[in-house]
């Protein structure tokens, strides 16, 4: 524990922020061996100066750190520094990296990750696509990552359980405090199969200021970021250009041109993002830096059912994008009896699903 507040010590010193705290454990390997150096070699550290030295010198831990700390471990969570061999090794490299993070579950250093992040108000379109990709990436031997959000964010955790694997939330407030509310069921079973992590202290709440730094986690821990509904005022753009500047990859799932959710993704494809219809994509772009990750079948599980001949034209028209009844009817110039019989037939093949308001759209498998 004397190890650990160290760290804190380190951390609440004024003026020593999380870019100059890498670059002394880069140094001195230790925040003891921080506390212990001559002042002149201190002063040899890029960014030190004599009044940051004093600063080192004259600092006393706080106490709430301790109550921190004593809470944090009490209840079962962790506390893992930059120099532990549970610190995600991609994240240490990261120009300003959280010297330490507050851990529920079990982080896997040798875990190949990739985050998938996008809008909290979400389309069903958004949510199954998500979800599915996610499952997949999962079934490939990836870790998905992202930040515990409603949307995009739930779907992604849900479908990187669903498909077998652990998945990795990254947290916009303390592990005591969490966000959105009603995900607390998620959090656990993001714990049992994965971990959930925070740089900051346990009872913080998730003020806004807190979720860019949370992105910078997200993207930095990951091999790539993956971007689903993004408009172009998305924070999900603020967590892609953070993945750009640390030279990590950047890809996007497009959308409708009719839908301003997207507008945000596809100005990162127009940008040189890499577009993402499958799983596959990811794992063909990462088969160089991941040769043990197998290739996961692009096609959707089962037989496709035979469809009749209107059952073919109905679905030529339909989309991810719900359709309302009365827009298929003047399209096609049929009965709408007899349109509605078709529809039938195609939700009970699982081709076709119907949303309140007599809206249809093509079935996205999860």
């Amino acid at each position: 524990m004397d190890d650990l507040l160290s760290w804190f010590r380190l951390k609440s010193t004024p003026g020593i922020g999380n870019h100059l705290i890498k670059r002394l454990i880069d140094r001195f390997d230790s925040p003891g061996a921080v506390f212990d150096a001559p002042k002149e070699s201190l002063l040899n550290v890029d960014g030190m100066s004599q009044r940051l030295v004093r600063s080192l010198r004259d600092h006393s831990l706080p106490q709430n750190c301790t109550a921190d700390l004593e809470e944090t471990l009490a209840r079962g969570y962790r506390v893992v520094p930059m120099t532990d061999a549970a610190y995600p090794p991609l994240l240490r490299q990261i120009p300003d990296p959280p010297p330490y993070v507050y851990v529920h579950g079990r982080l896997e250093p040798k875990s190949a990750n990739i985050a998938v992040v996008g809008s909290r108000i979400a389309t069903d379109y958004g949510i199954t696509t998500t979800r599915r990709l996610s499952s997949d990436l999962a079934r490939g031997g990836l870790v998905v990552v992202s930040g515990m959000a409603r949307g995009i964010d739930t779907a992604a955790h849900r479908g990187a359980l669903a498909g077998g694997g652990p998945t990795y939330a990254v947290l916009g407030s303390g592990l005591e405090r969490v966000y959105p509310p009603e995900n607390r069921p998620i959090f656990e079973q993001i714990a049992e199969n994965g971990a959930v992590i925070s740089e900051f202290p346990l009872k913080t709440g998730p003020e806004a200021f807190n979720f860019p730094a949370r992105n910078r986690i997200i993207s930095g821990m990951s091999l790539g970021t993956i971007i689903v509904e993004a408009s172009k005022r998305s924070g999900s753009l603020i967590t892609a250009r953070l993945a750009a500047e640390q030279g990590r990859e950047v890809y996007a799932v497009p959308g409708s041109i009719h839908s301003f959710k997207s507008s945000g993704t596809h100005g990162l494809i127009k940008e040189g993002a890499k577009l993402v219809e499958h799983a596959q994509d990811v794992m063909d772009e990462l088969s160089h830096i991941l040769p043990e990750v197998r290739e996961h079948p692009r096609s959707e599980a089962g037989k496709q059912p035979s469809l009749s001949s209107e059952e073919q034209e109905v679905c030529r028209l339909l989309g991810p994008y719900p359709i309302h009844i009365d827009d298929l009817v003047r399209k096609l110039s049929v009965e709408p009896g007899k349109l509605a019989s078709v529809l039938l037939n195609l939700e009970l093949k699982g081709m076709v699903e119907q949303t309140p308001g007599k809206l249809f759209s093509i079935k996205v498998r999860s």
